[in-house]
């Protein structure tokens, strides 16, 4: 099974490398010094570098890998839907997920998913790419993966993200929970975690139904309750 780091940049931004005892993949590599560090202490190769999305807050730390390693660079073209990225013959599978940006994906590998700005733990991305039919479809895939999948996002949105989740479902003590087991060092959320706290993963539910209902705003299919809750403010 091949190893998942996590790597905080900058104000709220994570970089994550993904690797086995000899080669290594960095995905949203911002935090380049370090990385190229952790690579050198731990012996490893980086095979290749790549992003969950083009966003320069994700890819700034590009060229300084490239140049460094010369690894080999994964633009959106390479990344196929459900295409194997091999590291020492373990597999991270790739899934286009439009919706934030139109080349949004997100990695999989083991149990582990680094969803980009796609997934937050307790939110979702804004739909910068304008199409929210592709991100509700987006949704409604990744919403399939087990309960035990660890959830690593882009960026550390928690304490707004369950700020605006307490403002919509104030007796939710499954959001009081989290938030006492938050950790900066290492921010992630299960699945389990994100069908409990993550109003956006849980538009069918009575309790969210409820809230589209007290705004005025269509609840009668999925999709209606999905667009009328990416409007509630």
């Amino acid at each position: 099974m091949l190893n998942v780091r996590q790597f905080r940049y900058g104000a709220d931004n994570f970089a994550y490398i993904i690797h086995g005892k000899t080669q290594a993949m960095v995905i949203d590599g911002g935090a380049w010094k370090e990385l190229l560090s952790f690579l050198k202490t731990n012996n490893l190769i980086l095979k290749y570098i790549t992003n969950t999305h083009s966003h320069y807050d994700h890819t700034l730390g590009n060229d300084y890998l490239l140049e460094a390693t010369g690894a080999r660079f994964l633009n959106s073209g390479d990344l196929l839907d459900n295409h194997n990225i091999t590291i020492d013959g373990e597999n991270i599978i790739v899934y286009k997920t439009p919706g934030h940006t139109a080349d949004s994906v997100c990695f999989h590998t083991g149990n582990t998913l680094i969803t980009g700005d796609t997934i937050f733990n307790g939110t979702v991305g804004n739909c910068f790419s304008g199409n929210l039919k592709n991100f509700y479809l987006t949704i409604r895939r990744l919403m399939a993966l087990p309960d035990e999948t660890i959830i690593y996002a882009g960026h550390d949105y928690i304490h707004d993200a369950l700020v605006f989740a307490k403002h919509l479902e104030p007796n939710n003590e499954h959001i009081d929970s989290f938030l006492k087991s938050y950790n900066r060092n290492h921010v992630y959320s299960t699945m389990t975690d994100e069908r409990r706290i993550n109003p956006y993963l849980r538009f069918n539910e009575e309790t969210i139904v409820n809230i589209i209902r007290e705004n005025k705003l269509p609840y009668l299919s999925e999709w209606e309750r999905w667009n009328s809750l990416m409007s509630i403010e």
